[in-house]
């Protein structure tokens, strides 16, 4: 559950570069957030995700208050998330399965936890058979399915995707979001921020358009279609 109220936020003097949001995003939701460069859609991601706090308003994730929370309580949030970068941001010295196993370890899961959820995970995404290539040997729709199963793997309930297929041809593309729509269904809640308008198109869900730091739009299926200027 994602409840934002009124809320601004600035970088320095005069930019603001979210202008009175007000968003709603219920558990078991697919949400894609969309928008040109620049109008505000990032900066809502790192609110979700703590890495900003509100300059004015409220920021409830998963009944984390992240207008008020102490720093010692950020990382029992981000237990919650999963979250899935453009980059792949996969250690290249790991193995498939080794930067997979690190997220659990990093929360003292137990050995035989790891093993039963890192397998389930990898075998989830379709690449438990490469569990022991390197990052360098995947192509990047692999690498990509990588970091989806490393964000999978602490059972977060909420999946946060940052341009997830902003390095990948559209093949891949188109994959990589049909893998986060069957996570969908399964239950796990799909926040997708992208500019891309021809992937969004293929899939009904609900596009949340912001432009100018204001959402200017909130419908279900099609991408809001921007007057240049």
């Amino acid at each position: 559950m994602i409840r934002i109220n009124d809320v601004y936020q600035s970088y320095g003097p005069g930019t603001r570069a979210l202008k009175g949001i007000d968003l709603r995003i219920d558990d078991g939701e697919f949400v894609f957030i969309v928008g040109p460069s620049g109008s505000g859609k990032s900066t809502l991601a790192k609110l979700i995700t703590a890495e900003l706090r509100p300059s004015e308003g409220r920021v409830v994730v998963n009944d984390f208050n992240t207008s008020k929370m102490k720093m010692s309580e950020v990382p029992y949030l981000r237990r919650t998330l999963g979250i899935v970068f453009q980059d792949f941001r996969l250690i290249e010295r790991k193995t498939v399965y080794e930067n997979v196993e690190f997220a659990m370890r990093i929360v003292g899961a137990s050995p035989r936890e790891i093993k039963r959820r890192v397998s389930y995970v990898l075998d989830l995404v379709g690449i438990l058979h490469k569990a022991r290539r390197k990052p360098t040997e995947l192509s990047g729709g692999e690498q990509q399915r990588v970091a989806i199963a490393r964000a999978l793997v602490n059972n977060p309930n909420t999946i946060i995707a940052d341009e997830p297929t902003g390095n990948l041809d559209p093949d891949r593309s188109l994959e990589i979001m049909m893998l986060l729509q069957h996570i969908n269904d399964l239950g796990t809640t799909v926040i997708v921020v992208t500019h891309e308008k021809e992937l969004v198109n293929q899939f009904d869900k609900r596009v949340v358009a912001i432009d100018g730091g204001l959402i200017i739009s909130d419908r279900q299926g099609g991408y809001f279609q921007y007057e240049q200027t």
